[in-house]
């Protein structure tokens, strides 16, 4: 079944509402039925799984000794600190690379607070992302004689050779996938989940940390060592909780999937963000005006990482470790204001972009018919945001896309793709044309001289429609269970809330209601029109205000539907406004041509 833009997807057992052992599930966890379906539905039908889910403990992290290379990484941290040695923080200018980096820089200057340290983080356009040699002889001849990698390093063979000619003791700790031929760099320690010996198998709890979450493994682990493997002092203690806060931003913005232990460090690291003693935090969440609103991972992810990400992308991201790191409060807020104006200029760029290259890709034919790939270049393309601009092609024409700068006969850019393409296969299959590439599956960099374009493109895009089929240009649309209106009651859906942190592996409930009326006619909203809400409801039970987020182009089908019964797909939450508080949902997709009858 598929609905106005998306192909549905549901469980088997979608047919009835309630499913079996549902009232049981609800009655041992003490929920709403409605969320022990869920539950159930998200493979979570025992009562141990079930609990565990809905009420993580932060005793539960993973020891840290269970990541492999940790303790050995630790152990020389620590001897370095007490020799006085020159540490090098090597990190990456993402929200993960730049928290992972503060996260290290306060456990080590907590426990030696005149030690050398440097934190390098590598300029986004003149150096790349990861280790490099250059950056590795400078740091020598700066005096360092430890480097600790976060959130890179994995693949940096060539860097690690350097580091041990110039007797640079080196330590990777990361969470990328290493080279797919096995050859790993030769370092004094490698820390990586799921790298080494014990490496962790992909349903262990911190199989799938970010590059903050296992800096922040590795900083207590540390912290534990300096207190000669006992308890640390509460100082430290504290201190450890306010860095959590950094390990659930670099999480939520890395896009790792919410489960396990990234679940356990986004639950508490986000609840500890408004009593952080950070001072560059607190100054961050004022600044995003975050101030009296609820922080979840949808407010760190959409409000708090698009700043620390504009930073590296418009600028140099060291400045938002200094963010993270200052004891000068008004050095902290200067520096907050200063991403909030990269952040405004990094949206006005992309929405530049954005519109250009929609105008090109539909007037070049790349979104219809048989075009099955976008390819385009322009050389007053900021290379720093076309990956983003490719999310929003993506989006909007679910088609794998790939924007470049041209610059000095050479095009710089990046590529997203939609589910089921290979975008890394795709590259590698038109390499011939490429002067480089690299990435994974969704998302990939690219170099390509320009006089290669037209050949890349026409490479790129004979792949695509090789290997993307007429049903993959429609996205899906997960769909939890079935409910009622009745069943979205104000506990059942505070109940539902407390489900996250959401993100990816753990998506907020979308439920199906069947047979529902459109009440009245529906509303434009928002700037241009851009927004629809509309009142739904079932014989003999209340109506429900559903709000419909860019849907404005399909208002006039929803007008078309009113009085007459849809099947849509919803998230529900609740709305306090004025004092008054009630049941909403947010409309994800919807099916107007009659009721559901089956879905499959």
């Amino acid at each position: 079944m598929r609905g106005l833009t998306h192909r549905w997807r549901t469980p088997e057992a979608l047919g009835a509402v309630a499913r079996p052992g549902e009232a049981a599930l609800a009655r041992t966890l003490a929920v709403e039925p409605l969320v022990a379906r869920v539950l159930i539905a998200r493979g979570m039908g025992l009562p141990d799984d079930a609990r565990a889910f809905c009420s993580p403990v932060l005793m539960d992290l993973s020891d840290p000794v269970l990541i492999p290379g940790l303790d050995a990484a630790a152990n020389r941290l620590l001897e370095a600190l007490e020799r006085d040695e020159h540490i090098a923080i090597y990190g990456d200018y993402d929200v993960d690379g730049v928290t992972a980096t503060a996260i290290l820089h306060h456990v080590m200057t907590r426990i030696s607070p005149q030690a050398k340290l440097t934190n390098y983080i590598p300029h986004r356009l003149d150096e790349g992302y990861g280790i490099n040699t250059d950056a590795v002889r400078d740091l020598a001849s700066g005096g360092v004689q430890v480097i600790v990698s976060v959130d890179c390093g994995i693949t940096a063979i060539e860097p690690a050779r350097a580091a041990r000619e110039l007797g640079i003791d080196l330590i990777i700790t990361d969470h990328h996938n290493p080279p797919s031929n096995g050859a790993l760099p030769e370092a004094y320690a490698i820390v990586h989940p799921r790298v080494g010996d014990g490496a962790a198998q992909d349903d262990d709890a911190w199989a799938h940390l970010s590059g903050a979450g296992v800096a922040f493994q590795a900083a207590w682990r540390l912290a534990s060592l300096a207190a000669g493997g006992g308890r640390v002092a509460p100082d430290m203690q504290k201190l450890l909780l306010d860095l959590l806060a950094l390990a659930a931003l670099g999480t939520v913005a890395d896009v790792v999937p919410l489960q396990g232990d990234n679940r356990i460090i986004t639950r508490f690291g986000l609840a500890r963000v408004r009593s952080t003693s950070l001072l560059g935090l607190g100054a961050l969440v004022a600044e995003s005006g975050l101030v009296s609103a609820e922080i979840d991972a949808e407010a760190a992810g959409f409000q708090l990482g698009p700043r620390l990400n504009a930073c590296g992308r418009m600028w140099h991201a060291q400045d938002a470790v200094e963010l993270f790191i200052t004891q000068d409060i008004d050095r902290a807020r200067t520096i907050a204001r200063r991403l909030g104006e990269l952040n405004s200029e990094r949206q006005r760029l992309e929405r530049t972009i954005v519109d250009a290259a929609c105008k090109e890709a539909e007037a070049q034919g790349m979104t219809s018919g048989d075009a099955r790939a976008i390819v385009l270049a322009h050389p007053d393309w900021h290379r720093g945001i076309v990956g983003i601009a490719c999310s929003r092609l993506v989006n909007r024409f679910h088609r794998p896309t790939i924007l470049l700068q041209e610059v000095d006969g050479q095009c710089h850019g990046s590529g997203r793709s939609i589910d089921g393409f290979n975008l890394h296969a795709a590259l590698q299959a038109c390499a011939v044309h490429l002067e480089s590439f690299g990435g994974h599956d969704m998302a990939a960099g690219v170099c390509v001289r320009t006089s290669n374009l037209p050949a890349f493109a026409d490479a790129m895009r004979a792949h695509a429609l090789e290997h993307i089929t007429d049903s993959m240009l429609t996205p899906s649309l997960s769909i939890d269970c079935e409910a009622t209106i009745d069943e979205l009651t104000l506990e059942a859906v505070r109940q539902l809330t407390a489900l996250g942190p959401f993100g990816r592996s753990n998506p907020k409930p979308r439920l199906l209601l069947r047979g529902v009326r459109c009440v009245g006619m529906p509303r434009r909203m928002g700037q241009h029109a851009k927004h629809v809400s509309f009142d739904v409801a079932v014989a003999g039970a209340r109506s429900m205000r559903v709000v419909a987020w860019h849907w404005g182009e399909h208002f006039e089908t929803l007008n078309r539907a009113r009085n007459g019964q849809i099947d849509i797909v919803v998230t529900p939450s609740v709305n306090v406004f004025r004092g008054a508080t009630r049941i909403e949902a947010t409309l994800a997709d919807a099916a107007l041509d009659g009721v559901v009858a089956a879905i499959r």
